[in-house]
């Protein structure tokens, strides 16, 4: 019988715990990835109703149902954002205002519904047609897939599933948002 020396056991530990590292590292690394998003927006067709069809949400939003999210270009130049949702049978309304970071192309906004604290808020797909968007955080913490309807294309949401995990984002974290409203 062949007896296992301590050495072996501290090189077998050794090895895991590099490993561990090495996870970490590349989990850091891919967090430091800039999140890639569309080249320009405009922000005029951006406006309008918006319909969240999933999203890993902020703690305000846990538990809403049939959320939407409303932008209007305003004058000066900013956004005005209103999102609603239904949560506990009652509708919810947060008012905000989205400020384009300079030189995104409008495809980084900061979103300030709480003065001073502001989200970033960045379009990383958009389709030709502004029906659909994948918004995320570049900490990857946060994640919505929106569209102008209740629901949207299967083939759609997979393609936006697929380049949100490419990015770097745990897609199993990604809850599907009620939408069959009172």
């Amino acid at each position: 019988m062949k007896k296992r020396s301590s050495n072996g056991w501290k090189i077998a530990a050794g090895a895991t715990a590099i490993g561990g590292v090495a996870a970490l590292i590349a989990a850091y690394k891919k967090s430091e990835t800039p999140l890639k998003t569309v080249s320009n927006v405009d922000l005029k067709r951006y406006g309008g109703k918006w319909y969240e069809i999933a999203s890993m949400p902020e703690s305000f939003e846990k538990g809403c149902a049939c959320t939407t999210a409303e932008y209007r270009l305003n004058p000066e130049g900013y956004v005005d954002v209103l999102n609603s949702c239904l949560k506990d049978g009652r509708e919810k309304e947060a008012w905000g205002k989205a400020y384009p970071v300079e030189g995104s192309g409008n495809a980084k906004l900061e979103v300030e519904f709480f003065w001073p604290f502001k989200g970033k808020y960045w379009i990383m797909e958009l389709d030709e047609d502004y029906q659909y968007a994948l918004v995320g955080h570049p900490n990857r913490k946060h994640l919505w897939i929106l569209s102008r309807y209740p629901e949207m294309d299967e083939d759609v949401y997979v393609e936006y599933l697929q380049k949100a995990r490419r990015q770097g984002f745990d897609i199993s974290k990604l809850e599907l948002t009620e939408q069959f409203c009172q």
